[in-house]
């Protein structure tokens, strides 16, 4: 198998957080937070300042993908963005189809904003729509309406050349043939390529207080939740859409580069609050953590001229163990030679034949993947395969 471009050490990412939200969403787990004031020029001064540090650090290397992510990037002032691609490109050289993708949400203020996203150098658009129904929407602490999702999207679509949405299934109250008829509608307003994430409980949210308490309820059993899952893989199987990855789902050619980054074992680096990074620096790979809440982060940034609150050297069988985790998150699954160059062994082979009569992996020896029907239970799959 020919490694992707994305896997070599000189290839590599960007991603800059932006840890601000208009309301902190009930099953949201990721670190943002609600601001009632924020102070653009500081940040703009803190990424362009981390890129620059990063930059030095790294040197010359091809950038592949820049993905904002957060939080609400879409709440970002436009010249924020214009000066960290500016920055981004004075660091590094920039790949001809270098993928720029931006995380939204589809109020009628951000959707407002997209043209000038465009024209700062945004050119893929990931919309966070969650749900084609109104109560649902209400129920998820989303600030838009069905109406002003699909219009976003539109404008989106008009915009960028690349432009995605997410959707959220497995909601309470949902039955397996509501979802069928939503993602129906989804695919109908789709572009090439649409990411259906299934509803978890995370500790420390809102909705993982309200689910310890007994208090969240008409969530789906397993049994439906699974229904659910067959119906999304069938459904945009049938339409062009395969499942590249769990839960992203494209045409041929549309998936995320950014994320296939993570998913093939590349490097990236991380700027902003709680930004994580893999990193190889002179033969070695490291890994990056940076500082969690925003002010914390920003104060760092000034006074030691460093976002970081943490690097360390990943092992050979830690790398070789992340590849495994990341890697069979894809339908294409992982590269056994590349795996072995590793030079530590992570897999117990006894568990492969076993594993592939159950019908839930392949490996011809070349490659190892998960099959149809071993994707959908991914973890006991790695619970049994890695050493």
């Amino acid at each position: 198998m020919v490694l992707p471009d994305a896997t070599r050490p000189r290839d590599f990412g960007l991603y800059v957080h932006w840890p601000f939200c208009q309301a902190k969403c009930p099953y949201c787990d990721f670190n943002s937070h609600v601001a009632a004031r924020i102070d653009h020029d500081r940040w703009l001064s803190a990424y362009v300042s981390e890129i620059k540090r990063v930059s030095k650090e790294t040197g010359p290397r091809l950038l592949r993908s820049i993905f904002f992510g957060g939080g609400t990037p879409s709440l970002m002032q436009p010249e924020v963005v214009s000066a960290i691609l500016d920055a981004a490109r004075q660091g590094w050289s920039f790949a001809n189809d270098i993928e720029i993708t931006l995380e939204a949400n589809p109020t009628s203020i951000e959707a407002g904003r997209f043209r000038e996203f465009r024209d700062a150098g945004v050119n893929r658009v990931s919309v966070g729509i969650q749900a084609l129904n109104d109560a649902d929407l209400r129920r998820l602490g989303r600030l838009h309406s069905v109406a002003e999702a699909r219009n976003a999207f539109d404008i989106a679509r008009e915009t960028f050349p690349r432009a995605s949405f997410d959707l959220i299934y497995a909601r309470q109250d949902q039955t397996p043939d509501q979802w069928r008829a939503e993602l129906a509608e989804a695919l109908a307003m789709a572009a090439d390529h649409l990411s259906l994430y299934q509803l978890t409980i995370e500790p420390g949210t809102a909705f993982g207080d309200r689910f310890a308490k007994g208090s969240l309820r008409g969530l789906p059993d397993e049994n439906a939740a699974a229904d659910m899952y067959e119906i999304t893989q069938g459904m945009c199987e049938e339409a062009g859409l395969s499942a590249y990855e769990v839960s992203n789902h494209a045409q041929p050619g549309a998936e995320s580069r950014h994320n296939l980054i993570y998913w093939r074992g590349g490097d990236w680096a991380g700027v902003g609050p709680g930004a994580h990074g893999r990193l190889t620096l002179h033969g070695q790979r490291w890994g990056t953590e940076t500082e969690l809440a925003p002010t914390g982060w920003l104060d760092r940034v000034e006074t030691s001229g460093s976002g970081e609150t943490d690097r360390f050297a990943v092992s050979a069988e830690e790398q070789a163990e992340e590849y495994v985790m990341m890697g069979l998150r894809l339908s294409e699954g992982i590269d056994l030679d590349r795996l072995r160059e590793m030079g530590v062994e992570v897999l117990r082979a006894d568990r492969i034949a076993s594993l592939a009569e159950l019908g839930l992996i392949d490996c011809d020896g070349e490659t190892l993947k998960t099959t149809q029907a071993g994707r959908p239970v991914l973890n006991a799959i790695l619970r049994e395969l890695l050493v």
